[in-house]
Parts: C-alpha cells; sequence; structure tokens
C-alpha cells in the first residue's frame, strides 16, 4: 500500500538518491531513470521549478531552526521516564515484558493547558482504533480540528515552516497551508474493504489497531495518558536518541490493551506542533522517502509514506504513515 513517488512535482533538481524509484536530477535523461512526468515539470516550460526544490542541506537547516523554536516543549523539569530494559534485536518481537515500571515516571500535566496540547488531546478521543470501521466525523469534531490547526498556526514554529514552503512556491497563502493540512491529515480514506475507516492524524497520533496489532501510535501525549490509564502497558525500549534536553527519541515496545507494537517511534517531550510541523514538511519534502535532519547537531531521519489508493483535491496524497527512524 505504500510505494515511493513516481513523480517530479516539487522535486526538480533534487540530488540523486538510490531510495528513489525514479529521478528527477539533471542527469537523470542521460540516465535513462528519470520519472515518467520529469519533462512535463522540469523542462524549460515545467511545472516545478529547479530553484523550488528542498534541497538536503536545506532541510538540516530548516529543522535545525524548528527545533530552535519549539518554545512549548517540555522542559527537562517537565518529564522524567524510566526506559528499564533495552532489548536487542532479537526481543523486540517476543511480547516480553522486560520492564516492571511505567515508562513515564512524572509529567507536568500543566503542559496540557497550553492552547496547542489541550486542542491535540481533544482529537484523540475522536476515532475508533479498529480499521474497518467507517469514522463518523460530528461538527464537533470537524471544529476540534479547525481549533488545533488555529492554534499551531499561531507558533512561531509554524509560520516559520509557512514562510519556508511559501518561498518554495508550494502555498500562495496561509489559508491555503492550513486547508491543505486539514485535508492531508485529516481527510478520510479507506485501509480496509471500502469503509472510510482512518486518517492520518489517525493512524499516527492516536493509533489504530489492524491484524490484531498495533498499527502508527508514535506520540508520546497519547502513550502517556493510556499509561495513565492503566491500558498501555510498556515493555521495553530499542533506541534512546543521544538528546540529553527534549524532544528525546525512544523506540519502544508495548501493549495497548493487549494489542501488542514491535517497534514504536516517538519523539518525547516535543510540542504537538513540533510533531506536526516536521512531519508535514517532510511528507512534502520527501514523501515516501527518508528524511534527513538534524536537531540539536544530532543527525535523525523521518520517514512518511502517502497513501496510493485514493487523492484529493487535484490528485494530492493523503498521509499514510510517518514516523521518526529509530536505527
Amino acid at each position: 500500500l505504500y510505494t515511493a513517488p513516481d513523480s517530479c512535482e516539487g522535486r526538480c533538481g533534487e540530488p540523486f538518491s538510490e531510495e528513489d524509484e525514479c529521478h528527477c536530477h539533471t542527469e537523470c535523461e542521460r540516465d535513462h531513470n528519470c520519472c515518467e512526468d520529469h519533462e512535463r515539470h522540469c523542462g524549460p516550460d515545467g511545472f516545478s521549478s529547479s530553484r523550488d526544490s528542498i534541497t538536503d542541506q536545506e532541510l538540516l537547516e530548516l529543522s535545525e531552526q524548528l527545533y530552535g523554536v519549539d518554545h512549548n516543549k517540555a522542559r527537562p523539569s517537565d518529564v522524567a521516564i524510566n526506559p528499564q530494559h533495552r532489548a536487542g534485536p532479537d526481543e523486540t518481537g517476543d511480547k516480553q515484558d522486560r520492564s516492571p515500571q511505567p515508562l513515564y515516571k512524572y509529567v507536568n500535566e500543566e503542559l496540557f493547558s497550553k492552547p496547542t496540547y489541550a486542542s491535540f488531546i481533544k482529537l484523540l478521543d475522536n476515532y475508533q482504533r479498529a480499521t474497518g470501521r467507517e469514522e463518523e466525523v460530528t461538527a464537533e469534531e470537524l471544529r476540534e480540528q479547525d481549533r488545533f490547526l488555529e492554534e499551531v498556526m499561531k507558533t512561531e514554529l509554524m509560520k516559520k515552516l509557512f514562510a519556508f514552503l511559501q518561498e518554495k512556491n508550494r502555498y500562495g497563502s496561509e489559508q491555503e497551508f492550513v486547508q491543505d493540512l486539514k485535508e492531508m491529515w485529516f481527510g478520510l480514506y479507506s485501509r480496509g474493504d471500502g469503509e472510510r475507516d482512518s486518517s492520518g492524524f489517525e493512524h499516527v497520533f492516536s493509533g489504530e489497531v489492524k491484524k490484531g496489532k498495533v498499527s502508527g501510535f508514535h506520540n508520546w501525549i497519547r502513550f502517556y495518558l493510556l499509561e495513565k490509564q492503566g491500558v498501555v502497558n510498556y515493555f521495553s525500549h530499542n533506541f534512546d536518541g543521544p538528546w540529553d534536553t527534549y524532544p528525546d527519541v525512544l523506540g519502544l515496545q508495548f501493549s495497548w490493551d493487549g494489542f501488542y507494537k514491535e517497534v514504536g517511534s516517538a519523539f518525547i517531550g516535543c510540542s504537538p506542533e513540533f510533531e506536526f510541523g516536521l512531519y508535514s514538511l517532510c511528507f512534502l519534502a520527501r514523501p515516501g522517502r527518508a528524511c534527513h535532519l538534524s536537531l540539536g547537531g544530532h543527525r535523525l531521519s523521518v520517514q512518511t509514506y502517502p497513501w496510493t489508493k485514493s487523492t484529493y483535491g487535484s490528485g494530492r496524497r493523503f498521509i499514510a504513515t510517518a514516523y521518526v527512524l529509530s536505527p
């Protein structure tokens, strides 16, 4: 269901990468490996001029800037975690609980009264986690989506992201950007047999259960709230990032009401707008591929995939998943 993008839209002149299934770099015609629409987008009269492509260096620089303006992130005194057992490669899949204590020792819940956190948390109970069951979206839930987007767009972080994307001719106005965020993240599509049972936001931040396994579920706030209720059981971690402040990155094993997640990577202690903004950037700049970033001087990568079975607008893709890669 997930494939690398087969289009040069927004990719003209980007560096060659073996990860790509087709190419848009300047020598692709000579190498006979261009995407089919290379001429349409990247030719002299193309839709996607090379000056609008997003370079690897720009991603490194912008991600550091976004990291620096995450003013709503947790301070070191706001969160205390207890990672306990570090699982080896042969242990992540065996469903053994090797950590008797919860992952979170303490979270300062005053964080959750900040507008972006409060509006984010309101969204988490809007979904049925089982795929194959149609999502019913009420007028109140639509208002909650709008409120969340309204609150994140007030932050310096999202304003900086929008300014960058506008400069790259991806969006002409903030209104256009917000409307596209709403579609790509909250637009419904079918992971099952035709029922509109899923969205990017539900999958990534709230989590789903598919074929008896946890699918998605990459958010630290969601994890903390469900662990506090006793419905999430932390088992172990297979990766703990090099950061000595927040946001940090963990790769973790856990069960949710008995359904298992073998590796659930997550940023720990970041604001909702940081995660939402970083994943949106990577989805727009490197859909279907590893998006290489830098946070606090440390390299990391985010993987996104577009949903390929349905589109919105003029052929735009919904987000299928987005997560930070843990080595």
